[in-house]
């Protein structure tokens, strides 16, 4: 970014909400495929008709994931609904919640630190990173002005941090 110009204006706010509406509608999604999968499990037909029949069993299975998918969602929906959000300086370290103005070989592009939800596009081409991800580990702590170095597939990416929000 030339110097003197400023960041355009990030609404966080607007970013934490789009996301959380985002995980709502997977939690949704995977409620009732959940709901779903029980019913395949425990109706009717899925009783065995022999000894070496396992449809009931795989529903079962089947179910125990989409149940361990909802769980993971709620999860994600209450630390995303729970993230404070707070203005970073550009003498700050990148850390959660932080809106991350990043250029790579003169292509800039804005990432949002969140606990959930990697790889989420939001309005704006905003794209949400977590602190887990390589990205994110590569980007956490930087300031404004450092370089974050990260290998994706195979290639490595230099990004300069020009912007925090």
């Amino acid at each position: 970014m030339p110097p003197g110009k400023k960041p355009p204006a990030i609404d966080k706010a607007a970013l934490k909400a789009e996301l959380v509406a985002h995980l709502a509608r997977a939690l949704d999604q995977a409620r009732a495929a959940h709901a779903s999968a029980v019913e395949g499990a425990t109706h009717e037909e899925a009783r065995p008709e022999n000894d070496k029949d396992t449809r009931g069993l795989e529903q079962s299975y089947l179910a125990r994931g989409q149940a361990q998918r909802v769980a993971e969602l709620e999860a994600a929906v209450a630390d995303a609904t729970a993230l404070a959000l707070r203005t970073f300086t550009p003498r700050d370290p990148v850390g959660m919640g932080a809106a991350v103005t990043v250029d790579e070989d003169g292509d800039e592009r804005v990432y949002f630190v969140a606990p959930h939800g990697g790889g989420t596009v939001l309005a704006g081409g905003v794209q949400v990173v977590t602190p887990s991800s390589p990205l994110g580990r590569a980007l956490s702590g930087k300031r404004v002005d450092d370089e974050a170095e990260v290998d994706l597939r195979g290639k490595k990416r230099s990004l300069a941090i020009v912007a925090l929000a």
